[in-house]
């Protein structure tokens, strides 16, 4: 016979398992529509305001923080033909309190099949009327040390 406590946790385990499922799914949508180039999948996994951010090193070799906004982001993205942007990653951590989330994905980029950078991204997301967005992502880029 199964004990009220161990109910309990089971349920909690079962719940956040779920919570995470639903975080990785709006992640993977994003990487989805990048694939596709597909310009109304990729809005949906935003949020109306959301910062979108590279850590990059200048011309002059110091590190500095670019900013873009969602419909550069969108606008880049929408030009580019199907299957020419495939960015995999992997999941290394997510973190949710209520309803926020955190995500650390180590990621490499292919452009049209070849190897073109990796780096990681780093996603914090809000639950709003039940679904999760993507309010603000960072990441890196460089083209050695990937593994």
């Amino acid at each position: 016979m199964l004990s009220a406590f161990t109910l309990f946790l089971l349920f909690t385990s079962v719940k956040a398992q779920t919570q995470q499922d639903s975080v990785k799914t709006t992640i993977n949508n994003m990487f989805t529509a990048m694939k596709n180039a597909d310009t109304v999948l990729l809005r949906s996994c935003f949020t109306t305001n959301p910062i979108i951010q590279s850590i990059a090193v200048n011309k002059e070799g110091k590190i500095v923080v670019k900013d873009e906004s969602l419909q550069e982001f969108i606008n880049s993205i929408g030009k580019l033909p199907k299957n020419a942007a495939d960015e995999r990653i992997v999941f290394d951590g997510i973190h949710i309190d209520a309803v926020l989330a955190n995500v650390w994905a180590p990621y490499k980029f292919y452009f049209n099949n070849a190897f073109s950078h990796c780096g990681a991204d780093d996603f914090t997301l809000v639950k709003l009327s039940g679904e999760w967005k993507i309010q603000y992502l960072i990441d890196t880029r460089h083209k050695q040390a990937c593994e």
